[in-house]
């Protein structure tokens, strides 16, 4: 089968490996049919993500077909589409007995940890796939990006009407500003890049955008908030510097959410945290739940994501077209690679 492997830094290859066995007992075996690009794929690439080895075969984001079942599995059946639960918990640990599954302290993604989907078949335990007869695969591969957001909003804890402002505008920024308006919030954003500020005003009717490295931000917060500031603030950006100026654009008493990960340390302004008795969180992954969740959202359409993905290729294609995609002028929101079968 057609397998794409992440060498090292800077190369994919892509060759011929075995197909995987028949699936055991509580896994099904998957057609891969979409895979989605997002900045964890980027950052492996350029060789800047932590928790990440080479060689490994990427892929996280993935929209599958169930092809078979072993034995007991009774929630997915032969010909179901799917969207694939990266996270291979292990089901023993305090988190995991939380039912903080995305946190578990032996936690394992596909794609990151051990080998992914950017092959025609893989097998995976079944109660990691979240079927929908509606969805098509491209959209069922954005799942996994979108529980990123969700899971963000909900640690965030926002109430309706709360002013929140997400700073960086790209895919995962993107999931932050969706679920924080199906939360009720009053949803602002903040990027280096304007035309990805111009997508959110169109497609994402944010209240108001602001474009960083221009004028000050603080002081245009609060002229555009009328005298106040965020009371949570995201940061997607993964960008250590950005995470340190984040916490002045936080209200006393507000909350920052740190959403993206850097490789590397940060530093806190400790007078600042405390003089607003601000709360610092992280989020990170999502929870099984909130994968049905998120594709009820995508089937009823109050989520669309149709003009999130600005970059296709088949498989074939990827090594020679992923290099152009990281180019700025190529405008890469999201990318999406099909397996021809």
């Amino acid at each position: 089968m057609k397998t794409i492997t992440l060498e090292e830094p800077g190369r994919f290859s892509l060759s011929d490996t075995p197909e995987p066995p028949a699936p055991g007992e509580g896994e099904a075996q998957v057609k891969i049919h979409r895979v989605g690009i997002c900045g964890t794929d980027i950052h492996a690439y350029r060789g800047t993500m932590p928790f990440f080895t080479y060689p490994v075969v990427p892929g996280h984001e993935l929209g599958v077909e169930v092809v078979a079942t072993g034995i007991g599995v009774s929630n997915v059946r032969e010909g179901d589409r799917c969207s694939v639960e990266p996270y291979l918990n292990c089901g023993h640990c305090p988190m995991c007995r939380a039912g903080r599954t995305n946190a578990c302290i032996e936690l394992k993604v596909l794609g990151i940890h051990t080998d992914g989907g950017m092959r025609e078949l893989i097998n995976v335990p079944a109660h990691k796939l979240h079927p929908s007869s509606v969805l098509p695969y491209e959209h069922l591969a954005l799942v996994e990006t979108l529980g990123i957001g969700c899971h963000a909003v909900q640690r965030a804890g926002l109430a309706e009407g709360e002013n929140i402002l997400v700073v960086g505008a790209g895919p995962i920024g993107l999931t932050v500003m969706a679920f924080a308006r199906l939360a009720g919030a009053q949803v602002y954003a903040m990027d280096l890049n304007a035309e990805r500020l111009g997508f959110c005003r169109r497609e994402m009717q944010v209240q108001g955008t602001f474009l960083a490295g221009k004028g000050e931000p603080v002081g245009e917060l609060r002229e555009m908030l009328d005298g106040s500031m965020p009371s949570v603030v995201f940061d997607a950006t993964g960008y250590g510097p950005s995470m340190e100026a984040s916490l002045h654009f936080v209200q006393p008493g507000g909350r920052l959410v740190y959403v993206g990960v850097w490789n590397g340390s940060i530093g806190i302004d400790d007078p600042e945290l405390h003089r607003k008795e601000l709360t610092i969180m992280a989020s990170r992954n999502a929870p099984s739940d909130d994968f049905p969740l998120i594709i009820n959202n995508l089937e009823s359409g109050q989520l669309t994501v149709n003009s999130w993905i600005t970059h296709r290729c088949r498989e074939s294609e990827l090594m020679e077209q992923f290099p152009a995609w990281l180019q700025p002028e190529a405008g890469l929101l999201k990318g999406v690679v099909s397996f021809a079968h």
